[in-house]
């Protein structure tokens, strides 16, 4: 039993479209994750400077184009939150990752079989 010429084309340009949409999604998402990865270690190393500080001294966050002095506790908490969140996304940025990558894995399957099938 062999599919007409025109039903296969039809199924490896859905097939290929499926298989190109992924892997740029997939491109997308690992330049996301290298961003996130790039900002939770600068948060890191904020945190690493502003918890050597003694108690007293004046901190300051930029606000704009101005600098506002803030408690060093409320810095921490700040950064304790961004921190939370960016986790949070590294999270659902790795669940979107790995179905992506199923997807992808799934369309070449589909790709091959639909070809070693149609070429009988």
């Amino acid at each position: 039993m062999s599919i007409p010429n025109e039903a296969l084309q039809k199924i490896l340009q859905e097939i290929g479209q499926k298989k190109a949409f992924a892997e740029q999604q997939l491109a997308i998402v690992k330049q996301q994750m290298a961003v996130k990865t790039r900002e939770n270690r600068m948060l890191q190393l904020t945190a690493s400077e502003v918890d050597s500080l003694p108690g007293d001294t004046n901190v300051y966050e930029g606000v704009g184009k101005m600098f506002v002095c803030t408690p060093i506790p409320d810095v921490q908490k700040r950064i304790a939150s961004e921190s939370e969140e960016i986790n949070a996304d590294m999270s659902n940025l790795q669940k979107k990752q790995d179905y992506l990558e199923k997807t992808y894995e799934n369309s070449k399957q589909s790709l091959e079989q639909v070809l070693r099938g149609g070429g009988s």
